[in-house]
């Protein structure tokens, strides 16, 4: 196989994964995480969609108990569903390599919120790796598995939606990896966190983080370029870039190892030049870490936090530049496709006044003109919730016009729970949720789910019967209906339920009309046996 490739670092992540012998890589799609995966199986290896991350990430836990070593992807809001996991695998680890990759999305292209999930790493005890470009995605990713085994510690790779997407030239390792076989080795004390040994491996834990702090004094990843000394700049990621850029005359220390960070390294680079500035986007993490050691280095202002950094924006912050920023051209809003299935429901929930708890998918655009048909949207699953609380606090009259709205994807990561509360805590006038079917993950880029009978790679799979399960819970009403089909029996089914005190799921199902053309193919080659 060729040794070079143009890769992005999503690809490159992916690369990495297969060459560095991992067997199994486990995720829920979100941009811009969602190609690591697609890429990783299309190259040959085993990789398969969870119903959410934190399933992901237990999935993968489990497997790197087995001495396996795995990759478990999302975007960064992900990492709040896997949170729970998380915090108690930093202080168990695995025996195998288990490197979690959060995808974070500063300026918020396709997000609800730009959190910088370098706070994680801190939080829950976990060494953290943020790569420059693609060579170092795919560097750090195999780097990531060995430090992980080493140290029995999982171990985050943060890249942001540049690093993923942007493409360059990336060398491969000459090396032939190949771990060892999977097996399972009983050690109950290691791995079962009852307190009396969650206590002694807390300390376990904090006693790994620094011997990690200390290899980073010296570690391939804290790279320093010595040039001028009135001006050095410490930074960390694709801030790098752009760094050297706007100051190619200043010193730079590249953090690669940014939790824990290299203490020493940092006070003698900060001490070696008159001025040292701090450049990373999002939280100021490193600023943070430098002051509270003494170090005296300058951050950015507040004004720069918010969205992506570029070239320009880090020669303002290193010129103290506080004047407004340009605003960028306005540019076409997003908007649900023509001939989208979605469109009829969302014309109707807005001519019939209603109040309407949505979700996140590509159905969140509902929310925009001409529509205009949302009132709430927090994060997966909340819609269901979100729709309860109202109706158990508002008036009769208002109550009656509550609307939950979720996608099929959605309602299989977060939502079930949500026909749980709705059944177990019932409010007095029933409730109402349309579940928009659409057969796909459309928003990320039309994967697969439990929902739609395939798997990842589109092979066959076991299909969860979504009307099955919700009726099996108990709920009153679940109906199918397609508002293109037949309009008028959608509208008589709405009325009719948002009317009653009933409990009611109608299952507004019609595919995606961007999807519909692949899903007859991957049904065609279903039928006929191919691969």
């Amino acid at each position: 196989m060729a040794k070079r490739l143009l890769l992005s670092g999503n690809e490159a992540i992916a690369q990495a994964a297969l060459d560095g012998g991992v067997h199994l890589g486990t995720g829920y799609p979100g941009t811009p995480s969602s190609e690591i995966l697609e890429h990783f199986s299309t190259i040959g290896g085993n990789a398969q969609w969870a119903p959410n991350e934190k399933v992901a990430l237990e999935v993968g836990i489990g497997a790197a108990y087995g001495q396996a070593r795995v990759i478990t992807t999302m975007k960064h809001v992900g990492l709040n569903v896997a949170a729970d996991p998380l915090f108690t695998i930093a202080y168990a680890g695995t025996p195998g390599g288990l490197v979690i990759i959060s995808a974070d999305d500063p300026g918020m292209a396709s997000s609800q919120n730009e959190q910088d999930n370098r706070r994680y790493a801190i939080a829950a005890g976990v060494p953290l790796l943020e790569p420059a470009d693609s060579q170092e995605a795919y560097d750090f990713t195999i780097k990531a598995l060995e430090l992980s085994e080493k140290y029995r510690v999982p171990v985050i790779l943060r890249v942001t939606t540049r690093i993923c997407h942007s493409k360059c030239v990336v060398s491969r390792t000459d090396e032939s990896i190949h771990p060892p076989a999977p097996k399972y080795e009983r050690d109950i004390k290691q791995n079962v966190m009852v307190p009396a040994y969650a206590r002694v491996a807390h300390r376990k834990m904090r006693a790994k983080l620094k011997d990690i702090a200390r290899f980073n004094e010296s570690s391939e990843f804290t790279k320093e370029e010595r040039k001028s000394s009135d001006l050095g700049i410490i930074t960390n990621g694709i801030s790098y870039q752009h760094s050297r850029d706007a100051a190619p005359e200043a010193s730079i220390l590249k953090l690669g190892l940014t939790y824990p960070m290299p203490l020493k390294r940092i006070q003698t680079f900060a001490g070696n030049v008159k001025r040292c500035v701090v450049i990373e986007e999002g939280d100021p993490v490193i600023y943070e870490f430098c002051r509270a050691n003494g170090i005296d280095v300058e951050g950015k202002a507040e004004m720069y936090r918010f969205g992506e950094l570029n070239v320009s924006r880090v020669r303002r912050i290193i010129a103290n530049d506080l004047s407004e920023e340009t605003k960028p051209p306005t540019g076409k809003p997003p908007q649900l496709c023509p001939g989208c299935p979605h469109r009829r429901t969302f014309e109707t929930l807005r001519d019939l006044g209603c109040i309407v708890t949505g979700d996140i998918g590509c159905y969140t655009l509902g929310v925009l003109p001409p529509f205009e048909a949302m009132d709430t949207c927090v994060c997966m699953g909340a819609s269901i919730g979100t729709g309860l609380g109202m109706r158990h606090v508002l008036t009769e009259k208002q109550a009656r016009k509550v609307v939950s709205v979720i996608g099929d994807s959605t309602f299989l990561h977060t939502g079930i729970n949500g026909i749980v509360e709705m059944v177990y805590n019932r409010p007095p006038t029933g409730h109402v949720v349309l579940i928009l079917d659409n057969s796909t993950t459309a928003m990320t880029g039309l994967q697969e789910h439990p929902g739609t009978g395939r798997k990842l790679d589109h092979s066959p799979a076991p299909k969860i019967i979504v009307e099955d399960m919700i009726s099996a819970m108990g709920v009153d009403n679940v109906d199918i209906v397609d508002p293109l089909l037949d309009y008028d029996q959608f509208l008589s089914i709405l009325k009719a339920r948002l009317s009653s005190n009933d409990l009611s799921v109608i299952i507004v199902r019609r595919p995606c009309i961007l999807a519909a053309v692949k899903i007859k193919k991957y049904e065609e080659t279903s039928a006929r046996g191919d691969k």
